[in-house]
C-alpha cells in the first residue's frame, strides 16, 4: 500500500479533456491510491514538450515514486520526448489508435483535437451547448414555466446532488436537465407540488443518507436548523416516502459518483438514446 500520493500528469496536444477522462476511468479502478493530478494541455510543439518534461522530472525529484503520465499526443516526436522523462508513460492513442490502424488497414489522420471535431461534425456540439445553457438557466427551480422543454427534471432535498448531476448530463450527453428542490412545504401533504404535476413523466428523484446531507449542509450553513441532523433526517424520510407513494424512480447519491448517477438516470428513463450522442 502506498503511503504517499502518486503524481499523475495528463498530457495533451489539445484541451486535455479526452486524456483526463480516459485516465481517470483507469485510475478509478485503484480507489485506495491517493493521487495529485496535473493537466498539461496544448503540448503541440517542441518547446511545450520540453517544458512538460521539466514539470514531470521536477515532480519525480520531489516524490518517492515516479509520476504517471497519461498522454494523447498525435505527433510521434512529441510522444518520444515526453516518454523519455522520468515517469511511467502511458500512451493512450498508441494503445488504441495503432490496433485500429491495423484492423482498418489504413493510417489514422493524426489530427490534433480530432475527437472534438467529430462531436461538431455529427451535430452533438451545438446540442450540448444548448443543453448546458438550458441547464444553467433552470437550476434550483428557476423558470418552471419552461419545464416543458426539459428532457428530465431532477427533484430532491437541497444539496442532494441535483445541480452537479444536471450539469454532467448536459455536458456529457446533451441532456436538457432542470432541477427542483423539495422543501418542507412541498412534502408536508405527501403530494407532488402542483407545479410539477404536468411534468411527472419527466421527473427523477435523488436521495441521500441524512448523515451525509448533514455534513454537506454544515459546510454551507454551520449549526443552523437547515443543516441539523434532525432536519436532514426529517426531509429525507418524507421525500423518500413521497417517491414511493407516487411511484417515482429515485437513486441514492450518498456514495455514488456523478458519472454513475447520470448513467443510471439515462438507463431508467426514456433517455437512453442520449448515450449515442
Amino acid at each position: 500500500m502506498y503511503s504517499a500520493k502518486r503524481v499523475i500528469f495528463f498530457v495533451s496536444d489539445s484541451t486535455g479533456i479526452t486524456v483526463k477522462t480516459l485516465g481517470e476511468s483507469l485510475l478509478a479502478q485503484f480507489d485506495t491510491i491517493k493521487t495529485e493530478q496535473k493537466i498539461l494541455p496544448f503540448v503541440n510543439n517542441l518547446s511545450e514538450a520540453h517544458a512538460a518534461v521539466e514539470h514531470i522530472n521536477n515532480a519525480a525529484k520531489e516524490c518517492p515514486y515516479r509520476p504517471i503520465v497519461f498522454a494523447t499526443l498525435t505527433d510521434p516526436a512529441l510522444r518520444d520526448i515526453i516518454a523519455a522523462s522520468n515517469c511511467m508513460f502511458i500512451d493512450l492513442f498508441g494503445a488504441f489508435i495503432e490496433p485500429l490502424e491495423r484492423e482498418f488497414e489504413t493510417k489514422s489522420n493524426h489530427a490534433v483535437g480530432r475527437s472534438h471535431a467529430i462531436q461538431q461534425a455529427n451535430g452533438s456540439y451545438d446540442s450540448r451547448i444548448a443543453a448546458i445553457n438550458f441547464t444553467l438557466q433552470h437550476d434550483d427551480g428557476a423558470y418552471i414555466d419552461r419545464y416543458k422543454e426539459a428532457d428530465v427534471i431532477l427533484v430532491g432535498a437541497s444539496r442532494s446532488g441535483k445541480t452537479p448531476t444536471c450539469v454532467y448530463l448536459a455536458i456529457q450527453f446533451g441532456v436538457s436537465a432542470a432541477n427542483y428542490p423539495l422543501t418542507d412545504e412541498d412534502v408536508e401533504g405527501m403530494k407532488l407540488p402542483a407545479i410539477l404535476e404536468p411534468f411527472r413523466h419527466k421527473l427523477f428523484g435523488l436521495t441521500i443518507k441524512p448523515e451525509r446531507l448533514h455534513q454537506i449542509r454544515q459546510d454551507r450553513r454551520p449549526n443552523s436548523r437547515y443543516s441539523s441532523l434532525q432536519q436532514c433526517s426529517f426531509e429525507i424520510q418524507k421525500i423518500e416516502a413521497l417517491y414511493r407513494k407516487i411511484n417515482l424512480p429515485f437513486i441514492d447519491t450518498t456514495s455514488t459518483s456523478v458519472e454513475e448517477i447520470a448513467s443510471r438516470i439515462l438507463q431508467r428513463t426514456k433517455l437512453e438514446h442520449f448515450c449515442e450522442v
